[in-house]
């Protein structure tokens, strides 16, 4: 299963081979997705090679080979990295018309109203979450047992979990979590944050997906779980 990342340098690789028998440089690759740095390249490369849908030949420059593309034309997004895969409501890659999301549900048994709880940053810590600025729709298939809130992403910390600016996230509410989790954490009682959790002995880590953001380490007593991610909402 591939993030969205993976799927899109995947797809980009393809369609040079195709045009021009020569795969992308990694300079070509990190502007085609927009990343910041090669390094993050060299993990999504890695990533597809470790799931069999490339392969790098030995001794060669620029040397690709794709082995397999994926089944559908758009990946599942697995946040939390552990084999969980939330549902995602996106439209297309550019290359097709983006299908038009009806912001009412055709059939009130197939989706329930969820409180939009303000703005996370997935980037430079904000303010503690707000208070509930309206409700949204959310198909009953994304949402499980549990209390439900939405948040507004702002910021690209996330952007290699397939978390991108301008997202809404959909949150579980949740006081814990184990280490591998996309969860929303409230660090000293203020700033609220999107971060992946890592527990490392009596610490406490939020983990960006972004290169360019540095991974911050508290004392458990700081840091406090509001709830995990199992989903996102993108409008076009």
């Amino acid at each position: 299963m591939l993030t969205r990342k993976q799927h899109e340098l995947l797809m980009f690789i393809n369609e040079r081979i195709k045009e021009s028998g020569v795969p992308p440089s990694f300079d070509e690759m990190k502007l085609a997705l927009d990343l910041r740095s090669k390094s993050g390249i060299h993990r999504l490369i890695t990533a597809l090679e470790e799931r069999g849908f490339i392969r790098r030949l030995p001794n060669r420059a620029r040397a690709l080979e794709i082995l397999k593309l994926p089944e559908a034309s758009l990946p599942t997004l697995n946040v939390a990295g552990r084999g969980f895969s939330p549902s995602v409501v996106e439209g297309g890659l550019g290359k097709k018309p983006p299908q038009p999301i009806s912001p009412e549900p055709k059939e009130e048994s197939t989706s329930m109203s969820v409180p939009v709880m303000g703005r996370i940053a997935a980037g430079v810590p904000i303010s503690a979450i707000q208070n509930q600025s309206h409700t949204i729709s959310v198909p009953i298939e994304m949402l499980r047992g549990g209390e439900h809130f939405a948040l507004e992403v702002r910021g690209d910390s996330m952007i290699e979990a397939g978390i991108l600016d301008g997202d809404t996230v959909l949150i579980k509410k949740s006081d814990d979590a184990v280490s591998g989790d996309i969860v929303v954490a409230l660090v000293d009682d203020e700033e609220a944050t999107l971060k992946r959790l890592r527990k490392k002995g009596a610490s406490v880590a939020l983990e960006a997906a972004n290169p360019a953001y540095e991974t911050r380490i508290f004392g458990p007593d700081r840091v406090r779980v509001q709830g995990k991610l199992i989903g996102l909402l993108r409008q076009y």
